[in-house]
């Protein structure tokens, strides 16, 4: 592709006259110039087809043709004639009324040249017309170089992002659990019943990278309870709810989705659908979805892994118990999708 640092005369250059001989005359002025890429014809009907086959860098176009017109052909190029592209089109006629410039400059002309021309005036013209058109060329490549680096950039910080949230979700799952890998499990299986419950792709991905972070406020509990080995006592339980609500605070304020949602969701994992959880002690759909989706998922793997011990014969004793609470600690909706999750994905 030509640009403004190599020479003008490796443009491609487009002429459509009816007439065969306006058409020799021009290629001869042209290849005197020393163009060579030359294209051209009498049909004014191909020309929307030659286009997309010889890629012009300009066209020169008779306006006044039997059948389709330069006007006609100019609407069939509308989208190529302007915005980044610029393809620019050099009208040839003999009449250039105002009434004539005003409509070919409305369809997307650039310049005029009048009949009978002026062989130096329409070479500078030409020459104007291909050096405007490879500048916005270079400027178009530019652009897309810098988009493309920009979109680069922007991979490698989301990359970077998600690793920062996944090693806070571990820092606070390592506290009561040295594998780390409840959090992973939580977030696959509420990315399943999410896409299970037909949630865009994108609100699905995002459910299940937030979902790690369910039990971040964690962090914030005391190792005399975090680890106590046996029951806790009334006062240890509520603060032991607390961890609700610091975490909430600790992902709170982001203007992102991700965030947003992993704050949704360290909040309300503890909320019943019949309103006897915590913190907040809502119910039913006032309860965020993703927070309805990490509860059903959080109660799975903490059954079915206590401490962080593998996978044993309590998950058909997790399955039943999810379906007995549907409709009182989960969200029947979810609980379906968790049914056939399980079955597909071999959870029982």
């Amino acid at each position: 592709m030509p640009n403004p640092t190599e020479p003008i005369t490796r443009a491609r250059i487009l002429i459509v006259d009816d007439q065969a001989p306006n058409i020799r005359l021009l290629e001869r002025l042209l290849t005197s110039a020393g163009y060579h890429r030359l294209y051209s014809t009498t049909a004014p009907e191909q020309v929307a087809a030659l286009v997309g086959q010889v890629s012009p860098d300009l066209i020169l176009l008779d306006l006044h043709m039997p059948g389709l017109d330069g006007f006609g052909v100019m609407a069939q190029l509308q989208g190529l004639l302007s915005g980044e592209r610029y393809l620019p089109v050099l009208v040839v006629t003999a009449d250039l009324s105002v009434e004539v410039r005003q409509r070919a400059l409305g369809a997307g002309a650039k310049d005029f040249l009048n009949k009978p021309f002026d062989a130096v005036e329409a070479l500078l013209r030409i020459r104007n017309l291909l050096i405007t058109r490879f500048l916005y060329l270079q400027l178009d490549k530019h652009n897309r170089g810098l988009e493309a680096t920009v979109q680069e950039r922007t991979r490698k910080l989301e990359i970077a992002r998600l690793e920062i949230l996944e090693r806070l979700a571990l820092a606070a799952e390592f506290r009561d659990d040295n594998t780390g890998e409840h959090t992973r499990r939580v977030g696959r299986l509420a990315g399943a019943l999410a896409r299970e419950l037909g949630l865009p792709t994108e609100v699905a991905l995002t459910i299940e990278r937030a979902a790690p972070l369910h039990d971040v406020g964690k962090i914030g509990i005391r190792d005399a309870i975090l680890l106590k080995p046996g029951p806790l006592t009334p006062s240890e339980f509520e603060e032991m709810k607390r961890h609700t609500v610091i975490g909430a605070d600790i992902l709170s304020g982001s203007m992102g989705a991700l965030l947003r949602t992993a704050e949704d969701i360290a909040l309300t994992h503890h909320e019943r659908w019949d309103g006897a959880g915590y913190p907040s002690g809502i119910a039913g759909a006032t309860i965020p979805l993703a927070g309805r989706i990490a509860h059903v998922a959080d109660v799975f793997d903490a059954m079915t892994h206590p401490h962080g011990e593998p996978a044993h014969d309590r998950r058909d004793e997790a399955v039943s118990y999810i379906r007995d609470e549907s409709g009182f600690a989960f969200d029947p909706d979810v609980v379906a999708a968790f049914g056939i999750v399980a079955k597909r994905d071999r959870l029982l």
